[in-house]
């Protein structure tokens, strides 16, 4: 109930400011386990990617929205909790199967999981190689998968950036639904996971027009030297996917957790030392 309250609330307040658009929602199944693959340009991803849809989107978001003290912590848990975030462990090994195991478990239940296969936000606006994760739930969860461009999100709130730009109107599009029943029963196949990957990969770059990269996005710019690290690194999977606990698992729990935890606000009020006044603020900040 208080996902779509929230969603019709907060929803209502990011059309009237920002003026999304999308195409193609008709795509979306209506019913059924279905996976929402997308690229990830920004903060403002998680917002404006679900918006449009009729159906609950649940993503895997990392445990520390759930377990931070204080008051910050209670609103910070209660809001995650109540629109269906999943709190995931991402110090790797178990706690990385264990994520793994609830977005199938979300997938069982007839859901739609969203996943960014990248892994993390792009820095350069690229679009970057896709780990196998979304190729394991795929083919374990014999879901569709939905391909999802963010368009124009990068321009809108930057990473690092506190101050959407009213300039730019955020979109989406939906793709056909891609069916992978040809690899069923494969999923152990290396091979194959990655042949899944880029499938969805090909089929985001397609709708979003982006530049593709064939090498995996970084949390930020110091992290461009380990691009070249043989598989079987520390800190790498089954496959050589860079930062991967585990073969194939999805992207949100790869890296242990940083000091730093992110927020997302809207503030009704102008925000105090900006240089004007701003009636609805869409910002992230650190604490």
């Amino acid at each position: 109930m208080f996902y779509w309250v929230v969603k019709y609330t907060l929803g209502m307040a990011l059309k009237v400011v920002f003026r999304p658009w999308s195409r193609g929602g008709r795509n979306l199944p209506r019913r059924g386990p279905v996976i929402l693959a997308s690229n990830h340009l920004s903060f403002a991803d998680h917002f404006f990617g679900p918006l449009p849809l009729p159906r609950k989107v649940v993503f895997l978001a990392k445990a520390e929205y759930f377990t931070r003290p204080g008051f910050t912590g209670l609103v910070s848990r209660a809001f995650f909790s109540g629109t269906g975030q999943i709190p995931v462990d991402r110090t790797g090994g178990v706690a990385s199967e264990r994520a793994l195991a609830s977005g199938l478990r979300v997938l069982a239940e007839g859901n739609v999981l969203g996943i960014y296969p990248e892994g993390t936000r792009s820095r350069d606006g690229k679009l970057h190689k896709g780990k196998t994760g979304v190729a394991r739930l795929a083919l374990e969860s014999r879901a569709p998968v939905v391909p999802c461009a963010m368009i124009g999100t990068f321009e809108f709130l930057p990473s690092g950036s506190f101050r959407p730009s009213l300039r730019i109107r955020p979109g989406v599009i939906f793709g056909i639904p891609l069916d992978f029943s040809r690899y069923y029963g494969q999923e152990a196949d290396r091979a194959v996971l990655r042949a899944v990957t880029d499938e969805i990969m090909q089929a985001i770059q397609k709708l979003s027009g982006q530049e593709y990269v064939d090498t995996y996005a970084r949390k930020s710019d110091a992290d461009a030297g380990n691009q070249g690290s043989p598989a079987g690194s520390p800190g790498q999977d089954e496959d050589g996917d860079p930062g991967d606990g585990i073969g194939g698992t999805p992207e949100l729990l790869r890296r242990p957790p940083r000091p730093s935890t992110r927020y997302l606000a809207l503030s009704p009020v102008p925000l105090r030392g900006w240089p004007r006044p701003l009636g609805l603020a869409l910002c992230e900040w650190e604490s």
